[in-house]
């Protein structure tokens, strides 16, 4: 039997594993689905079209699962789906998508600090963690272990690449290139060498890494003409291409991103 705090108010259409443990004053609207040893600490709201997986800890105040955003929102049915083992800090918002049938997602260990906004349609896959009082606009994608520095903004159908870092403040308006740090302004300013370390990529990999860096962002060249030196002239190592291939993916689709419709 959940562990629920008499103060809190549970819709008895919301699904909660027998272990699931909610705090005082805390709201689960219709349908929602809590997995097992989720924690609700207080004062949380959850509303309809949330489900999250197992282990998950939401923190005072959050709310998950709100209205988009959007001046064409007409209440259209939409979800979050949250995977196993997030931690959602203090007032956190995460908004549904907008879209009839879609989904804002959060992958798996994800830490989410205090203030932080994911809003409609925001794809988070694992790992990741955002510090406090950052904004995702609509249509964001974070990759796998990325880490976003305090008060970042970050414009919408925007992407941060793996293993990125981006700093403190920044002004997100364009992708975030993978294994990067990125400041100011979208400035690359290097690879994240610390970051990989944590990830085991070798001293080697790291140097071809580097270069292709420098010759993307660093030089004068064109973006196209420097995709085809590092091919030419630069180990091709697992985390070059994949570099190469985020940066393609900027020549189809919409607005240059082939991932949106």
């Amino acid at each position: 039997m959940a562990n629920i705090h008499p103060s809190s108010v549970i819709s008895s259409s919301a699904e909660i594993a027998d272990d699931v443990i909610v705090g005082p004053f805390c709201y689960v609207d219709d349908g929602v689905v809590l997995g097992p040893g989720c924690r609700l600490d207080s004062h949380v709201t959850v509303k309809s079209g949330t489900k999250m997986g197992a282990r998950n800890s939401v923190f005072q105040g959050a709310i998950i699962g709100g209205d988009p955003q959007d001046r064409g929102f007409q209440g259209q049915e939409s979800y979050v789906e949250m995977g196993d083992d997030n931690v959602i800090r203090e007032f956190v918002t995460i908004h549904r998508s907008k879209l009839e049938g879609g989904t804002t997602r959060l992958g798996n260990r994800n830490y989410l600090m205090a203030f932080v906004h994911l809003g409609h349609d925001c794809n988070l896959h694992d790992d990741i963690t955002i510090t406090n009082n950052v904004g995702c606009a609509g249509h964001v994608t974070i990759e796998d272990r990325a880490n976003i520095g305090g008060m970042t903004g970050i414009h919408q159908w925007t992407r941060i690449g793996r293993a990125a870092m981006v700093a403190g403040m920044a002004r997100i308006t364009r992708d975030v290139p993978p294994y990067c740090v990125v400041a100011g302004d979208n400035e690359v300013i290097d690879i994240n060498a610390v970051g990989l370390r944590r990830l085991l990529v070798t001293q080697e990999a790291r140097r071809a890494l580097h270069k292709a860096v420098r010759l993307l962002y660093k030089s004068e060249l064109g973006l196209t003409h420097a995709i085809e030196i590092v091919r030419r002239d630069v180990e091709l190592t697992p985390e070059v291409e994949y570099l190469l291939q985020f940066e393609q993916r900027r020549f189809g689709g919409k607005n240059g991103r082939g991932d949106q419709p």
